[in-house]
């Protein structure tokens, strides 16, 4: 193999030159890749789809998780849907408040292999004692799931293939039977002018369930046609107007180190291009 070309799109896509391929084989769910690529280090590939990288993987995995941890500001509880890399885990393993962390992968050699090969995006946090590892499909494990969660972060892949019941009403439903009263449910949306679609269906599928529903973004070169959108909600419509000060003195007082998210960022990530916000008012 001496490029790869990512399929995600039928008429625009990306090709990586692939300098060393370290791990190519067909799981029990998906075809996975994991290859070196010079400008973006180590990838990985799901299906014909790049899913991280790792030159730019803080960007997503800290936006996806202290946006919603510092907003909430005394998260206890974690469950993270997906997310087999460690990107997040490592990210949510960084707040010492945080006291229980679930996550739910469908795929475990999903899991195996990023630890082999992508060492430094779980940087760790697999051995982390607070953490809980289930091997599950995330759908079937939030409908039978009797807990409460301060915090869910839906870290899957495009709603194609295995992750396609992970972008449902349903699923997002039982998800919020899984937060508790001030709990926040953030998911990855795609990239908003590739797939304007998916943010349009979230947010009408998220309505008849969260109070306070919206989008916030950043921009991730893998993630290829403008910004990465990520879906919040919440029946608690304070945790996503906290001030700056306030975001200021939990991220202070987190004393965690970041590369992208700052308190600044915070704020201006839930500002949104004008046709996101027309897609979205529904």
């Amino acid at each position: 193999m001496k490029h790869y070309a990512e399929t995600l799109y039928d008429s625009y896509g990306q090709e990586f030159r692939v300098d060393r391929l370290y791990f190519e084989n067909k799981t029990d769910h998906q075809h996975l890749v994991i290859f070196e690529n010079a400008l973006f280090g180590r990838v990985m590939a799901l299906d014909g789809v790049i899913q991280t990288t790792e030159a730019d993987e803080f960007i997503y995995h800290e936006m996806l998780t202290h946006v919603p941890l510092l907003a909430h500001g005394n998260v206890k509880s974690v469950l993270i849907i997906g997310g087999g890399d460690g990107g997040i885990l490592r990210e949510v393993c960084k707040h010492t408040g945080v006291e229980e962390i679930t996550q739910v992968e469908i795929d475990d050699q999903v899991v195996e292999m990023c630890k082999e090969y992508l060492p430094n995006h779980s940087a760790g946090a697999y051995d982390d004692p607070r953490v809980e590892i289930v091997i599950d499909d995330g759908a079937n494990y939030v409908k039978n799931c009797d807990r409460q969660f301060d915090l869910i972060i839906s870290d899957s892949t495009d709603p194609i293939g295995p992750a396609e019941v992970l972008f449902t009403e349903d699923f997002y439903g039982n998800c919020k039977s899984c937060l508790k009263p001030e709990g926040i449910m953030v998911t990855q949306n795609g990239v908003a002018y590739m797939q304007l679609d998916e943010v349009v269906n979230t947010a009408l599928r998220f309505k008849p369930h969260f109070a306070d529903r919206s989008f916030y973004s950043a921009a991730v070169p893998t993630y290829i046609g403008g910004i990465m959108t990520f879906a919040w909600g919440s029946d608690n419509p304070a945790a996503r107007q906290q001030t700056l000060e306030t975001i200021e003195e939990r991220y202070q007082s987190a004393e965690i180190k970041t590369r992208y998210y700052n308190p600044a960022i915070h704020l201006a990530s839930f500002a949104l291009p004008q046709y996101i916000v027309e897609a979205t008012q529904v």
